[in-house]
């Protein structure tokens, strides 16, 4: 049995109608995608929940989660091509590249995100685990990713392309860090504050952003076209966020310690290329 190879896209930040709303057509080549939504409103969390094993979910209602996370757990078995694998494979790490090792995957995790760097838990039981060198490295990513006959891949990739600031070049915009950024301004002077609270856009540079995040998100799939071509036909793909951002609703920008529904809604498609 030839078991496919897997690619996991996490698309950093990038809200559902912000997708809905970019032309994707070679992303749409493995189906039209769902809104789902994230366990978590930033970055960390989220990606950890996907190193489970878990996807975004749908909020089904009139049914038990712990039912909802059983059938999550052994719709792997058509994503890997068949096979036996069961929810009591994922006990008790329940990491997902520690199962596909034990079946014959190679797992590679590829990150952008300084938060999800080689030292965090999130780490854990790749085979390789690389921070890319810059944000917007998705070119990279696909540069480096091989697809051997003799041997199963899974590629973890967290793309920082349509995460603040949204830009594929330099252009000049405050500069707002995240946890990690937080913490080493932090750490250098414990008594100085790293960002100040106050919304520092106006509503024209929020529709600027949004437009931007847009463009990222159609730099992105012309990237996964021509990884496509590099990709055999046994390549399972799933294309999703994890989570949503917020620009300038109801007073809010960003994402992370806000409750907002678009800090949750994401995309997410999966399939083989048609």
């Amino acid at each position: 049995m030839t078991l496919n190879h897997i690619v996991f896209i996490v698309m950093d930040s990038c809200r559902y109608d912000t997708f809905v709303a970019a032309r994707t057509p070679h992303i749409d080549r493995l189906g039209t995608a769902e809104r789902r939504y994230a366990y978590a409103s930033w970055t960390a969390p989220s990606h950890y929940v996907y190193t489970m094993g878990m996807m975004p979910h749908t909020s089904p209602k009139e049914v038990f989660a712990s039912e909802v996370y059983k059938s999550e757990y052994l719709q792997w078995k058509e994503r890997i091509g068949g096979g036996e694998i069961e929810f009591k494979n994922f006990l008790p790490e329940l990491s997902l590249p520690k199962v596909l090792s034990k079946l014959g995957y190679r797992t590679i995790a590829k990150v952008s995100m300084p938060v999800l760097n080689k030292y965090t838990l999130i780490s854990q039981h790749f085979d390789e685990y690389k921070l890319m060198e810059h944000h917007n490295h998705f070119a990279g990513m696909v540069q480096e990713m091989e697809f051997p006959d003799d041997e199963p891949q899974y590629y973890f990739l967290n793309l920082g392309e349509t995460h603040y600031p949204y830009m594929l070049s330099g252009e000049n915009l405050p500069h707002i860090s995240g946890v990690h950024g937080a913490v080493k301004g932090i750490a250098a002077d414990p008594n100085t504050a790293v960002t100040g609270g106050k919304q520092v856009f106006e509503p024209e540079q929020l529709a600027m952003l949004r437009a931007q995040q847009v463009k990222c998100v159609e730099y992105i799939d012309g990237l996964i076209g021509t990884l496509y071509e590099k990709a055999p036909p046994n390549t399972w793909f799933i294309v999703t966020a994890d989570h949503g951002e917020l620009f300038g609703e109801e007073g809010y920008f960003g994402h992370g310690p806000i409750m907002h529904e678009k800090c949750f809604e994401i995309p997410y498609v999966e399939g083989r290329v048609k």
